[in-house]
């Protein structure tokens, strides 16, 4: 298993936009099982297809070559190793869990040193625990700073500096809506969480309220100043907490990628078994909807062998996409395309 980005950066055209609309719905926002399912009906079709094709018979081929043994006995030596990586990642992802109680109260501590950082910025008396409710009140807080930033400016007399913060509020206030939408229902350990969370740009609106600040730091009176840090604050704070969740997420979602390997492994080794133990040049005489019974079963065999490195790939798509995309935490842009779009 973002901002990560991409896309306008207002808003929710954004959303969907932001994050790259159809572009990278595959990669992030298909669930990972129906993603698994298509790729795999895929390659089936292919392999039935291909029998069309004026290629050499299936049949003929494994009566001369024995080629069922030597295409599913290799199948084996890939699903033991695959069964092997799999408990080495949940060893490299448990071990970050392991540690003395010295090192676990130091955890607890910086948690709650942070949460109280968060709750003295957005003026809560105690944050929800909960990752979607907690970072909905923090785009929540920071809701609430544009508009106390945008009420400090109803005497401004510089009419640019005026329109730069009401575009700057309106524009927060849009995004933040969105995202506060998507959150509202979202539950951890779905993917939905970390998507409203990559779609906040929040390293774009550090970057706008510090180039207002440069431009007009003249005209800004200091309740307007002291405003605009107290927004700048609160959206710094938003970051780490984007990275925790997102390395929860890599977390939790790794756990179920080795649970799911691991569930899938035997049965495919057993299909494996099957087709090299039982299956010949004889089995399944005749055909069906014109397509020989050997390529059914063929098919169907070879779709098996390859599901745990389908589901593997599925879901490792999802955690590089986003660990590539929110690589720079803070007002940095990797991708030049997006450069002026989308800096969060």
């Amino acid at each position: 298993m973002g901002s990560p980005e991409s896309d306008a950066d207002d808003g929710d055209e954004s959303g969907q936009d932001r994050l790259g609309g159809a572009r990278l719905y595959l990669l992030l926002r298909i669930n990972r099982w129906v993603l698994t399912a298509a790729v795999l009906a895929a390659v089936f079709v292919v392999l039935v297809l291909a029998s069309f094709v004026g290629l050499s018979p299936l049949r003929e081929i494994v009566e001369a070559q024995d080629g069922l043994e030597f295409l599913f006995s290799a199948f084996i030596g890939a699903i033991i190793t695959g069964t092997s990586i799999v408990v080495t990642i949940n060893q490299l992802v448990l071990s970050q869990e392991l540690g003395a109680v010295g090192e676990q109260r130091d955890r607890m501590d910086q948690a709650m040193e942070f949460r109280q950082d968060v709750e003295s910025t957005i003026d809560e008396d105690a944050s929800p625990p909960e990752p979607a409710a907690f970072l909905y009140e923090l785009v929540a807080g920071v809701e609430a700073r544009a508009d106390e930033l945008e009420s400090e400016m109803d005497d401004e007399r510089d009419e640019e500096l005026r329109e730069k913060i009401a575009d700057y509020v309106d524009d927060m206030k849009e995004n933040a809506g969105s995202v506060k939408d998507g959150l509202e229902n979202a539950q951890f350990g779905t993917f939905e969480v970390l998507w409203n969370a990559l779609n906040f740009n929040y390293s774009r609106k550090i970057y706008d309220a510090r180039k207002i600040r440069a431009d007009h730091e003249e005209s800004l009176s200091e309740e307007a100043s002291e405003k605009l840090d107290h927004t700048i604050e609160t959206l710094k704070l938003f970051g780490p907490a984007r990275e925790h969740f997102k390395t929860l997420y890599f977390q939790w979602e790794l756990i179920n990628l080795s649970r799911a390997l691991l569930y899938i492994s035997v049965p495919a080794l057993t299909v494996m078994a099957v087709m090299i133990m039982y299956v010949d040049a004889d089995a399944l005489p005749g055909a069906t909807l014109g397509v020989d019974n050997l390529v059914w079963l063929t098919s169907a065999g070879f779709v098996v062998g390859i599901a745990p490195f389908v589901v593997f790939i599925v879901f490792i798509l999802r955690i590089a996409t986003v660990a590539k995309r929110t690589l720079a935490m803070g007002p940095f842009i990797l991708r030049e395309s997006q450069r002026d779009e989308d800096l969060g």
